[in-house]
């Protein structure tokens, strides 16, 4: 058996709020699909579970409480996976609604994006001619002059309120190298505890773009900063989602899946769920000889308080 730092977690993000209704029947956005996909997620090999609220009859992103609580319970009760609830919500919501519901489950993970930035999409609008709701659209072509905030002031907001108040962790999203230095900034104000987990994001509009090379450098920017006090993962937003993957797999690091990155399973093939992906990515790091991490030792890994110590 494989040592334990040797272990791939893997994280599947549900539903998050880039993409919209009309883009995948697959893309859960009532409590019932959200819970049934999250489980179907982990009993595929997800140890982490990256999730979002939507409005049950629009599908718009939300960040109201009562949304999280008809599927937090529902999803503890069934598996043992780590539920990592977003600090990010959406660019349109404030920074008070993005941690509205982190602050009342008291999660043992949320996430927490690193550095204001761009955060486009309006490119995906011109793909779609029918929508299935009004909000669609300019949701998506208003980002061309949307502004993404997270100033210091708000991740330190973030921090004081979650990981000091409740010993909740984060997977710090790092969408260029200047985030990386932004946390290690943070850390050498002694917001942040190690090991940290961070996540290198790679093809947004906005941030570091999808090359193989941003990967490399990315990696040893980290290596710089943090030594050995930190774990690391990847995420590959779209087509990119498994190519990068792999490779995170191949250079020893951990993996994020699921539709909130990429509705596609394959090239011109959608994703039917979420757990399709787990299953893909899990084949992937088997096929490499190495082993996926279970729930429990993730949060070995990670240094997780635990799932008997949150507020749902």
């Amino acid at each position: 058996m494989a040592k334990l730092s040797d272990k791939v977690i893997i994280t599947c993000a549900l539903t998050g709020s880039v993409h919209t209704p009309t883009m995948s029947d697959a893309l859960p956005i009532t409590s019932d699909q959200i819970a049934e996909q999250a489980i179907a997620a982990a009993e595929a090999g997800a140890a982490i579970l990256h999730l979002h609220a939507r409005d049950p009859d629009t599908g718009r992103p939300s960040p109201d409480p009562a949304l999280y609580m008809q599927f937090l319970p529902r999803i503890k009760q069934s598996i043992d996976a780590v539920v990592n609830i977003t600090t990010g919500g959406s660019m349109t919501m404030t920074l008070e609604d993005r941690l509205a519901a982190a602050v009342a489950a008291k999660p043992e993970m949320c996430s927490l994006n690193m550095g204001t930035m761009n955060f486009a999409l309006h490119p995906m609008a011109d793909r779609y001619k029918n929508w299935k709701h009004d909000w669609e659209e300019p949701y998506l072509r208003n980002s061309d002059d949307g502004i993404f905030r997270n100033t210091f002031r708000d991740i330190e907001k973030i921090y004081r309120a979650l990981g000091e108040e409740h010993g909740t962790r984060f997977e710090h999203e790092c969408y260029d190298v200047g985030h990386l230095y932004n946390l290690a900034h943070c850390i050498d104000r002694g917001l942040f505890k190690p090991p940290v987990f961070l996540q290198m994001i790679f093809g947004i509009l906005g941030g570091i773009g999808p090359d193989l090379d941003n990967l490399m450098f990315m990696k040893r920017t980290a290596d710089r900063l943090f030594g050995n006090d930190y774990r690391w993962s990847v995420l590959g937003a779209g087509k990119f989602q498994m190519p990068f993957a792999t490779q995170a797999a191949l250079m020893g690091g951990n993996v994020r899946v699921g539709l909130e990155d990429s509705l596609m399973l394959g090239r011109g093939r959608l994703a039917a769920n979420n757990a399709e992906q787990v299953a893909k990515v899990r084949r992937i790091v088997e096929e490499m000889g190495r082993e996926v991490a279970t729930p429990d030792e993730a949060r070995q890994i990670l240094g997780l308080k635990g799932g008997d110590h949150v507020g749902f």
